[in-house]
């Protein structure tokens, strides 16, 4: 009877959540890869079956592939640039510094916006010719970036990789402090007493014990940029001429307002496919590291 209470409480905690799961997460996903396979407007019943055709027509499209291109852009400015930033401000913030927590609160306070609202005051920063942006170009010189920032296809990326890093890395920075204060100080205390100087402590102590903090980073920024939507979309919806599109605004051109559902839903495949390999190889090959044997314990300073 015991162990039959034990199942029961069990079941009554679990089976609310699986069931949420089950019709808010993997229905959908079983809805998308059945539409994918019909050509489908989203109204009437589904008898146009294609089979692939979605799915050919969607890696001979020019667009898609370009949306593949500037997802891969940005995961790569990402890593390259907006991780490193975060981590130089987590180690100048993790030291005794006046006023550090008034600062951590600065960086981190983006963060807690909405894309929503993020995208909205810097879409009136970016204004052409009475923007905050264009002023500062005017006086800095820089008279060939006016009116283009959002505008022209050759500088709308680099200018939406600025504000994605305004708003996130003040994330990634508290997780990097987090990780910084989790150290030992013992351990850095005897390399400094052993002869190493800041930048080999730093070298060889404290990014090896911040592995973990950094692999989880790196795996929050690549998928949050595989899935970009709000930001751009509010910002550009895409344009112009398709030159900021992501997989995420094109699977909501074609599903509201082109009303290709069935195409829209094929998009929706492949992106979440992209997500769920990408995140299966890096648990497999690049977390496994973390879980085998990550110092989690010790006197945070």
């Amino acid at each position: 009877m015991r162990g039959l209470r034990t199942w029961a409480s069990v079941a009554w905690f679990l089976v609310p959540a699986l069931v949420l799961f089950l019709v808010f997460v993997l229905t959908p996903i079983a809805v998308a890869v059945y539409t994918g396979f019909f050509k489908w407007g989203g109204v009437g019943p589904l008898d146009d079956f294609v089979g692939f055709d979605n799915y050919a027509k969607l890696f001979g499209d020019r667009v898609f592939l370009g949306d593949l291109e500037r997802g891969l852009y940005l995961i790569a400015l990402s890593i390259t640039l907006q991780l490193p930033f975060a981590l130089f401000t987590a180690v100048l913030l993790n030291r005794r510094l006046r006023g550090r927590a008034v600062y951590r609160m600065l960086f981190f306070a983006p963060y807690i916006l909405s894309e929503v609202v993020t995208a909205a005051l810097f879409t009136m920063i970016f204004l052409p010719g009475a923007g905050m942006a264009d002023h500062l170009a005017g006086a800095l010189g820089l008279e060939g970036l006016r009116g283009k920032w959002l505008a022209d296809p050759s500088t709308v990326m680099p200018t939406l990789f600025v504000v994605m890093t305004w708003k996130y890395f003040g994330f990634h920075m508290m997780l990097f402090l987090a990780g910084l204060q989790s150290i030992p100080g013992e351990i850095l205390e005897a390399a400094s007493i052993d002869g190493a100087g800041a930048w080999q402590r730093f070298r060889h102590v404290t990014l090896p014990l911040l592995g973990p903090t950094i692999r989880i980073s790196v795996f929050l920024s690549v998928i949050g940029a595989i899935q970009l939507f709000d930001l751009v979309w509010v910002m550009t919806a895409g344009g112009p001429n398709h030159s900021s599109e992501t997989m995420a605004i094109s699977m909501f051109q074609f599903g509201f307002k082109r009303y290709q559902v069935g195409y829209a839903s094929a998009i929706s495949v492949v992106l979440f496919m992209i997500s769920l390999v990408f995140s299966l190889f890096y648990q497999r090959y690049v977390l496994r590291r973390y879980l085998s044997g990550a110092v989690t314990s010790g006197g945070g300073r």
